[in-house]
């Protein structure tokens, strides 16, 4: 009987989790504020002028990027070349 009271630690967080996600999740009222001082607010913000710096910075030209390919490609490096004689008799077959 001692054994299951290792159970008491994980049921208890369990019920407790179990309660504050029900509280969570509980119906409440979200809609949109429709009241007329919020639609004042809203046509008020929605009239005024951007500043300058961010009008400046939308009407920039923006530079052309490089169509990507979807391959990383990395810059080309010369090839390190190493003279390699061949063995007098080598056969040169290869075999799996």
């Amino acid at each position: 009987m001692e054994i299951l009271l290792w159970w008491v630690p994980p049921a208890v967080v369990t019920v407790v989790a179990m309660a504050w996600v029900s509280w969570l999740g509980r119906a409440r009222q979200t809609g949109p504020d429709r009241s007329d001082a919020a639609q004042e607010r809203f046509a008020a913000a929605i009239m005024r002028d951007l500043p300058s710096e961010v009008t400046r910075q939308v009407s920039a030209p923006r530079p052309m990027r490089e169509r990507s390919t979807g391959i990383a490609v990395r810059p080309s490096q010369k090839p390190v070349e190493q003279a390699v004689e061949p063995r007098p008799g080598a056969d040169d077959r290869r075999t799996a």
